[in-house]
């Protein structure tokens, strides 16, 4: 792929700019994102927790290949997104990295003005 941007993918940072088992928090096109890098495994979800809507994932402790809300411990599968409880769970979206820049593709915002 030579340029993400075509195909809608926007640049978000370098690979060296994730810290490495824990989230980082960005906002695409106005949509909040929490990014984790595990290893080699780069995954983003939604950083808005369905419980209270507060966006903290990107600062939850990963465990088990979930991350868990700060605020009430809510799980989330970084892979899947969803809550392994069976509740609402979180939007998981496409990354790709290209020459160490770390690319992800979110929904368009629709405004209404």
């Amino acid at each position: 792929m030579s340029n993400p941007d075509e195909n809608r993918f926007k640049l978000i940072c370098k690979l060296s700019d994730l810290p490495n088992g824990r989230g980082k928090r960005f906002l695409v096109s106005d949509i909040e994102v929490a990014v984790f890098k595990m290893d080699e495994d780069i995954h983003a979800l939604c950083n808005v927790c369905p419980h209270q809507h507060f966006n903290l994932i990107y600062d939850g402790i990963v465990e088990d290949g979930c991350v868990v809300c700060p605020i009430h411990g809510w799980r989330f599968n970084l892979q899947t997104g969803k809550n392994p409880d069976g509740g609402r769970g979180l939007e998981i979206y496409p990354i790709k990295v290209v020459d160490e820049n770390v690319y992800i593709k979110v929904p368009e915002t629709k405004r209404l003005w």
